[in-house]
């Protein structure tokens, strides 16, 4: 069951380490165990009146599950973010690694919250990074985010970013025609957005860059894909702007639509990595980000994109750099997709993951004296 990033990021990597390990994925989902791409799947349906009693829920189901299949014991168990933190409790004598693909505080746009949600959500993840035998982050920021919020230690962190498949998110597509399915004129350029409408992803930004955008080119388009809890409020203040809200779509709604656009823009408040980013670069297209997080790490600016300051005004100006220059568009694009080829390929962040279990077990061997 996918939201967000973190669905494919797991599964991906859980696949490349099944081409040479045996690898079991307990998760979300119903009917029996399912094997998909040499991944042992293990489906579990949890309930709960709240997220925090929805994932007890979910760890208590997985224990029971897991003990099915622990015989002989698994040599690593690994947690994906804070969901499975009271089954990770259970298991805390065993070989664990933790890996954070975000935190409570970056959720919620680098902002701590006072709702006690909030504070339960922070609790599981200090707890998880303290008894996690070691923890990886999709980047350099998180990880700092991580020993700021969390007190983890520096060297019991790893950071580790997020693979991708290129060949997965690219697909030629009939551009005029796509352009056409949303009323948009084949020659007007296209802006697209593609996440959850939550404050964190930072579409209020866009929203408020568009005048300063129609004012440098009055034909430009922006296509918002995806929901959230922001949606109602976003569809009232772009109210008499050329936006268009398609709601959920599928990922090959959203390949069709990236693989389409002239420039792909992610003006988030808190970006951990920005798989979104990878999938752009993916497809050959011109990305205009907020400078922070993974998004700041993984940009090289003006070379395989354009990193602007979190404000509207600042990506308005990142969007009318590029917009009028379609030669630009498509060097910058290359260049994205040459630097995934080259340094986010699922052999190397297998590769290293796979150090980081060695290691974790290298210290249960020290500490019980094998």
């Amino acid at each position: 069951m996918k939201v967000g990033g973190l669905a494919p990021a797991a599964t991906h990597l859980a696949e490349r380490l099944a081409r040479s390990h045996e690898v079991h994925f307990f998760t979300r989902g119903s009917g029996p165990d399912n094997v998909i791409n040499s991944v042992r799947f293990h489906y579990c349906e949890p309930k709960g009146p709240h997220i925090l009693a929805y994932c007890h829920d979910f760890s208590k189901q997985v224990l029971e599950l897991f003990s099915c299949y622990d015989d002989p014991p698994f040599d690593i168990i690994h947690v994906h973010d804070w969901h499975a933190v009271d089954a990770l409790h259970e298991l805390r004598n065993r070989v664990t690694v933790m890996s954070f693909h975000s935190t409570e505080y970056g959720r919620n746009g680098g902002a701590f919250g006072d709702w006690w949600e909030f504070k339960e959500i922070s609790g599981k993840e200090w707890y998880g990074g303290f008894i996690a035998r070691r923890v990886t982050s999709v980047s350099k920021h998180t990880k700092t985010e991580v020993m700021w919020l969390y007190n983890v230690p520096g060297w019991k962190i790893t950071v580790i970013p997020n693979g991708i498949d290129p060949e997965l998110y690219y697909e030629p597509v009939d551009q005029v025609e796509v352009k056409k399915q949303y009323g948009i004129h084949p020659l007007a350029p296209m802006v697209l957005f593609v996440g959850r409408l939550v404050y964190q992803k930072g579409p209020d930004i866009l929203i408020g860059a568009i005048p300063a955008v129609l004012h440098k080119r009055g034909d430009v388009q922006f296509i918002i894909a995806g929901d959230g809890s922001m949606r109602g409020w976003l569809e009232d203040i772009a109210k008499g702007l050329p936006v268009t809200f398609t709601g959920f779509l599928t990922d090959a709604g959203i390949r069709r639509l990236m693989n389409a656009a002239d420039v792909v823009v992610i003006p988030s408040r808190n970006e951990p990595f920005g798989l979104v980013l990878t999938e752009a670069w993916s497809a050959g297209k011109c990305v205009v980000a907020s400078d922070v997080g993974g998004l700041a790490e993984n940009i090289e600016n003006f070379i395989d994109g354009i990193k602007v300051p979190v404000r509207a005004d600042s990506l308005a100006w990142g969007i009318n750099y590029v917009i009028d220059d379609p030669r630009m568009m498509r060097q910058l694009g290359r260049a994205g997709r040459l630097k995934v080829v080259t340094e986010f390929d699922w052999d190397l962040v297998a590769a290293s993951v796979l150090r980081v279990y060695e290691s974790a077990m290298s210290d249960c061997r020290t500490d019980t004296g094998v």
